[in-house]
């Protein structure tokens, strides 16, 4: 079977025969944001570019209708005319611009504001000031859109999640005499996650009274961890667990049972704040039915050394065997019940 959510996080969905691809055109910012890397940086650099031809060509027009393009060829032919056209009293729309290259070359010293001095605008032409005006404008908007996505693609929350981590396996051993599902979650960074919860997720194959198949039928069980709730205090590695009950869809699965379950997956997802930029992050994880131990337990990987507690982490997935009845946690409350 495979997998709804992968040991990485990343959901294995693809969406197919999406008729309505212009929703994605409305929301540009997050289309631009969601772009692979070499995407994104081809549409900076097209956006930039074409830009500048853009008004490269409306300054060049301005150029040629004024006639500015005819009076710099004719200096340029003979340069002894140069003091005879100033006295006559020719006065560009922008100085030193002889060509579509000279055009495009004042279209990025405007637009980046290098302002090298060669070339400027003059009080000639009303139109060239009105261009200088829209094309600032233009490059601010371009800046700000491409710079921000740029920003966001670097923080996306996801990047966060790469340093919170779970344990390759779960176990289901015995904890207060009731059979529980256990995991063990931990964060390799000093900087906190501000009010990280946990949750958990059943995703298997369902069909209803009436005949209804559900291929992904998503049921929420309740976690709990060593604070209580669902809110954990993740300053060093924690074990969290889900208490096997009547509730739980888990309620009926014992040892010899567990690996014909195939359509089962056990989906985890912690979610909070990151300390250092109030970003939320979220982090995935799923276990199949072989990658649950049963009658196993987690080793302790926190001691105390010279007044501090020190947390290994080479341990961090290893466990141990421990007694465990080999039967459903139905069949254990029904045993208690009797005794």
């Amino acid at each position: 079977r495979a997998r709804f959510v992968g040991k990485n996080g990343a959901c294995n969905v693809a969406h197919k025969n999406i008729r309505e691809q212009g929703r994605f055109l409305q929301d540009v910012f997050t289309t631009l944001v969601d772009l692979k890397w070499p995407h994104t940086l081809l549409i900076f650099t097209m956006s930039f570019l074409c830009s500048w031809l853009l008004f490269g060509m409306v300054w060049w027009l301005i150029a040629f209708a004024h006639g500015d393009l005819d009076h710099s060829t004719r200096l340029q032919r003979d340069p002894a005319e140069g003091a005879a056209g100033s006295a006559a009293g020719f006065v560009p729309c922008v100085t030193s611009i002889h060509s579509f290259t000279s055009a495009f070359l004042f279209s990025i010293e405007v637009q980046v504001t290098i302002g090298f001095g060669g070339r400027m605008v003059t009080e000639e032409c009303p139109a060239a000031i009105l261009v200088l005006i829209v094309q600032n404008i233009v490059g601010l908007v371009i800046n700000a859109i491409m710079l921000g996505c740029i920003f966001m693609k670097t923080s996306q929350a996801h990047r966060r999640a790469e340093t919170l981590i779970f344990s390759k396996h779960a176990v289901i051993a015995l904890r207060e005499g009731r059979l529980c599902f256990m995991l063990r979650v931990g964060d390799l960074r000093k900087s906190m996650i501000i009010s990280a919860t946990i949750r958990m997720q059943v995703v298997k194959k369902t069909a209803s009274l009436e005949g209804e198949v559900v291929p992904l039928n998503q049921i929420d069980i309740q976690m709990e961890n060593p604070v209580g709730g669902n809110s954990i205090f993740l300053v060093s590695p924690l074990i969290v667990y889900h208490v096997i009950d009547k509730n739980s869809p888990l309620y009926d699965i014992s040892p010899t049972n567990l690996h014909h379950h195939e359509d089962l997956e056990i989906i985890v997802i912690l979610e909070g704040v990151v300390e250092t930029t109030g970003i939320t992050t979220q982090a995935r994880t799923s276990y199949l039915a072989d990658e649950i131990l049963w009658g196993q337990r987690f080793v302790p990987i926190v001691a105390e050394e010279d007044g501090r507690y020190s947390v290994d982490y080479s341990k961090f997935g290893n466990t141990v065997k421990v007694p465990t009845p080999s039967c459903t946690a139905r069949q254990l409350e029904e045993d208690k019940s009797i005794m």
